[in-house]
This record gives structure tokens, sequence and C-alpha cells, in this order.
């Protein structure tokens, strides 16, 4: 059940502070939804299998809602989104140390097929590369945050049709025909959704915890 006068996807420092209470089950699964998509498509893009993605949200979750207790935020010191690309980034440098201890023995086989692909695509996860693949992430989570809430204010029709217009590229041409609407009615939900859109995803910019 959600609590009374919450926004459906909870973005405030208030989620910080419930977190902090192991027994509040509904504040942890609402930050688990909100950021295991986020640690998943970083861990996958930069090169880890989906197991080890998966590992990789497990662990960075169980470091960070056991840190809780002794972090307090304030955004004028750092962001969470900082310190939770922190604690990622441990625990894919822990996996990679791990897996590279593994390749790193004598094998009985005489085939290094899996140590050459593995630790050849994935590179050092302190550097730079880790952090624009983070931000791409976390805009990607932006977008679909908004999406998500856009969706549920703007009538079903207007959706589809910035949808079908905007998101899957369609020409004007397309929409009206298949929507069955005019080109006027497809750009001015265009431009209403988009507009939106945009305020939202500025409203999440600020308030993102």
């Amino acid at each position: 059940m959600k609590r009374a006068g919450t926004d459906p996807l909870p973005t405030r420092a208030s989620l910080l502070e419930r977190l902090k209470d192991p027994d509040d089950q509904q504040s942890h699964q609402e930050f688990y939804q909100m950021y295991r998509n986020l640690i998943y498509g970083v861990a996958m893009k930069y090169g880890l299998s989906d197991a080890d993605a998966q590992d990789i949200i497990q662990e960075t979750m169980k470091s960070v809602t056991g840190k809780l207790a002794g972090f307090n935020y304030d955004p004028k010191v750092g962001s969470f989104k900082a310190w939770l690309l922190q604690n990622t980034r441990w625990r894919i440098i822990e996996l990679l140390r791990s897996q590279k201890d593994v390749f790193n023995r004598p094998s009985t086989t005489g085939d290094d097929t899996r140590r050459t692909g593995t630790m050849e695509r994935v590179e050092d996860p302190s550097g730079n590369n880790l952090d624009a693949i983070w931000e791409k992430e976390w805009q990607r989570t932006l977008l679909e945050r908004a999406l998500t809430k856009i969706k549920q204010e703007v009538r079903p029709l207007q959706f589809q049709i910035f949808d079908c217009y905007v998101l899957k590229d369609w020409p004007v041409e397309k929409v009206s025909k298949v929507l069955g609407v005019s080109a006027a009615q497809a750009y001015l939900a265009k431009l209403r959704v988009s507009k939106k859109l945009k305020d939202e995803i500025r409203r999440l910019e600020t308030e993102l915890i």
C-alpha cells in the first residue's frame, strides 16, 4: 500500500531516513525498485554478464543499506548519486579482482578463451569510463521515470501520439493515418507532452536523492 500523499516514484531525501529503519520493508523495496535498473544497466554496459550484473545489484544494495545508519545526506557536500556510484564502483572492482585471481590460476585444460574474452572487454572501473557510463544510464533512468509520471497525467491518446511521433520517430503522416488524428492534433500533442516531459525531468534532477 502506498503512503497517502507520496509520489508514486519516491525521489526525496526523506527516503534515506526511512531506509535507516531495517523493519521498513516498503521503503527498502522502493529504494530497490528505484535504483536496481540503474546499477544493472551500468554493469551490463561495462561488459559484465547478466549473472554478474545481478550480483552487483545485490552486493551494492547490501553495502549501501548497511552504511545508511551513518550516512547523513547533505547536498552541499555531495549527492547520493555520487555516493551510490562509488559503492557500485567498488563492487565491480571487487568482482573483477576475484575473477582475475581465478583467471590467473594455471589452467588444467589449456582453454584460456573465457579469461581472454572477459579481461579484454572490461576496463579498470576506477577510471573515467565508468563515470561516463553511469551518467548515461542516469539520464536514461531520469527519462524513464519522467515518462512513467507523464503517462499517468495526460490522456492516453495524447501520450500515444507522443510515443509514436517523438519516441518512435514516426513521420506525421503515419501518425495521422494510424491513430486517426490530424497533423495539427499530432503536432499539438507533441508540444504539450514534450513540455511536460522536460518540466518533469528538471524536477527530478533537482529532487533526486
